[in-house]
């Protein structure tokens, strides 16, 4: 099974060093890495390069379009397009990844379903701390470390850092946060993406990435929670894109989603590519 690991981003060059560190030390090596840019400066572009020379194995493909507003959707189904693998993974450019991150999704990847995760987030000051060594050792996940450096005593959610084994796939079945398609941490087959024809271009910010599964589960894909297996840790930043106007437009469309039962969407990927040309380079 051939793996593309999709991260979007956005003038956060830091953050996705720091994510690609992650990346560098996971316990699954074959898999190719698509930076989803929406648009981010040079500086961005410096980080990919640096770890296209020395890090990994495979180059990484940087797919950019020029910034025109919050258009992560638009700039996703583009690096969609491009993946040459049968299943994607989804990660946002400020999560860095556990270690068995990649490999976890891979182990529970199935016919039929998308699998769905979430992201321990982070303070700021935390997030600004964390280096190189403390990402490679993987002591970031080490629940006593984080207190140690500023991290709030939350029993309960952080069962998502100390879970693992039978332990965590209990967790995983019985707790009452639902099983959505998120960009931070999701994944699914590439065929069952482009079925439903990709994101919605539409949409801006909140709730974007959730309306793509609920297409998915309108056509019979089923999700998969993978909430307490598959580990990420989300660094704290501004989010100057967010206004309420979008946020009430992403909410028509998902209503109308739900209610009508679209299981297609025709502003996604086939509304600027031959979604035909896209099916002949997965078959």
């Amino acid at each position: 099974m051939k793996i593309s690991l999709i991260i979007s981003t956005y003038n956060q060059p830091e953050w996705l060093r720091k994510v690609l560190i992650g990346y560098s030390v996971q316990d699954y090596k074959d898999f190719e890495i698509i930076i989803a840019d929406d648009g981010s400066t040079i500086e961005t572009e410096l980080v990919i390069n640096e770890f296209s020379k020395d890090i990994f194995s495979k180059p990484l493909h940087h797919i950019w379009h020029k910034h025109n507003g919050f258009n992560k959707n638009v700039i996703l189904n583009k690096a969609i397009a491009s993946a040459l693998s049968d299943y994607l993974i989804f990660t946002d450019g400020d999560c860095i990844p556990r270690y068995d991150f990649i490999s976890t999704h891979v182990k529970e990847a199935e016919t039929g379903f998308f699998l769905s995760a979430g992201a321990v987030r982070l303070p700021l000051e935390l997030s600004q701390k964390i280096n190189e060594n403390d990402i490679v050792t993987g002591r970031i996940f080490n629940t006593q470390w984080l207190l140690k450096n500023g991290f709030s005593n939350r029993p309960i959610k952080n069962l998502k850092l100390t879970a693992t084994g039978k332990w965590a796939s209990i967790l995983n079945t019985i707790t009452p946060a639902r099983a959505t398609w998120n960009g931070l941490n999701t994944s699914g087959w590439k065929n069952d993406i482009l079925s439903v024809n990709g994101y919605d271009e539409r949409m801006k910010y909140g709730g974007e990435d959730r309306e793509l599964g609920e297409r998915l589960k309108n056509k019979g894909i089923r999700s998969k929670q993978l909430r307490y297996s598959a580990v990420c840790l989300h660094l704290d930043h501004k989010r100057d894109y967010v206004n309420s106007e979008a946020l009430e437009k992403n909410l028509q469309i998902r209503r109308e989603t739900k209610i009508k039962k679209v299981m297609w969407t025709n502003y996604g990927i086939n509304s600027t590519r031959d979604v035909i040309n896209i099916l002949n380079k997965v078959s």
